[in-house]
């Protein structure tokens, strides 16, 4: 199964920052054991749905790729964020279904082939969760990966104008 946290980016500045939302809704596949008769959504998946906005944060803000990183047919091969820690993780708020939450990470630097974010998770205004999750940035040579990626960015981001998706 494929957990896909985020249901839409509602910012995106390269480079600085980008919110969006995920709504929880008791149709969720795991809900229904976690916890049976109250339904929490786990707060790994919580940071999961804050690592893929920063994944998403961390490679419309990583320059292009070098001449030397291409792909085996000769084409440019796109780097992609690769979660490689998760630091300082705090859970202060459950999430249960029916709540929106709002997604929040702020590039806090950027280095050759990394990246490190600060990712910050509320509901109405609330903090349900806060981490710094750092990124390697690959070159990854496979299309199908670079395709999946892409239409998924390109759902989230659809109305963000300005944003050029790698």
């Amino acid at each position: 199964m494929r957990f896909i946290l985020v249901d839409r980016v509602i910012e995106l500045v390269p480079g600085a920052r980008a919110r969006a939302v995920k709504c929880v809704t008791l149709s969720e596949d795991y809900l229904a054991d976690h916890f049976p008769g109250y339904a929490v959504m786990p707060g790994v998946l919580l940071i999961e749905s804050l690592a893929q906005v920063g994944g998403l944060l961390a490679e419309v803000s990583a320059k292009k790729s070098d001449p030397a990183e291409r792909a085996t047919d000769g084409r440019e091969s796109v780097r992609r964020a690769i979660l490689a820690q998760v630091d300082r993780a705090k859970f202060e708020r459950m999430v249960v279904p029916g709540d929106r939450v709002e997604l929040a990470v702020t590039l806090e630097q950027a280095m050759e082939g990394a990246a490190r974010i600060a990712g910050e998770a509320t509901v109405d205004g609330e903090r349900a969760a806060r981490c710094t999750l750092t990124f390697a940035m690959r070159a990854v040579p496979f299309e199908r990966v670079h395709r999946e990626r892409r239409a998924l960015y390109e759902q989230w981001t659809r109305g963000l104008e300005g944003v050029e998706l790698p």
